[in-house]
């Protein structure tokens, strides 16, 4: 059978947030079906990096999660700004969070964090040769600590299941595919 889009008949706005935004939509699927309250969240776009220092070191934060309460051992990156292209936002992003510059910077997988409720992607990155250039700029709620691993260590940790968040552990199979 040939998957067909669906038809939005109608949307509305419950919620308005720079962060995020929650719609309710009325759909019609292709069977004729009316789905009259399809819940869609709309964030920005994400980027996330495999950062790797000139000694091979590849570059991970930890941080507090408050939505699921836990220490997080995640990849930088963060929130593409308005009208910023992807690579400029992950440049950014590691010089606020970590404070590294890198001399190369390669796309290598765009991801859709959860295609049936989100409307956003995430972009992942491989840099090369990172070297400490600035201090940490960090955000008023950010509070994190850069560590480096070298690839077998990060290998271990997604073995030992140590890597919480879904997109990162995504990102470093796809960063480690090109590296090994």
């Amino acid at each position: 059978m040939e998957i067909l889009k669906w038809q939005k008949l109608a949307s509305k706005y419950l919620v308005r947030e720079k962060w995020a935004t929650l719609r309710v939509d009325t759909c019609e699927l292709q069977n004729g079906t009316i789905k009259d309250d399809y819940y869609v969240l709309e964030y920005p776009n994400w980027v996330n990096a495999i950062a790797l220092t000139k000694e091979n070191k590849i570059i991970l934060v930890r941080q507090y999660r408050f939505a699921a309460d836990i220490i997080s051992l995640e990849i930088p990156g963060g929130v593409i700004d308005e009208g910023e292209n992807p690579e400029t936002a992950i440049l950014r992003e590691l010089q606020e969070e970590t404070g590294y510059t890198f001399e190369t910077c390669e796309l290598i997988a765009t991801l859709y964090p959860n295609p049936a409720t989100s409307n956003n992607k995430t972009f992942t990155y491989l840099l090369k040769g990172g070297i400490k250039t600035h201090e940490q700029h960090l955000d008023e709620h950010e509070i994190l600590n850069v560590e480096e691993y070298t690839i077998e260590e990060v290998q271990q940790l997604l073995k030992d299941n140590k890597i919480d968040q879904a997109l990162h552990v995504a990102g470093l199979y796809y960063g480690l595919m090109k590296l090994t």
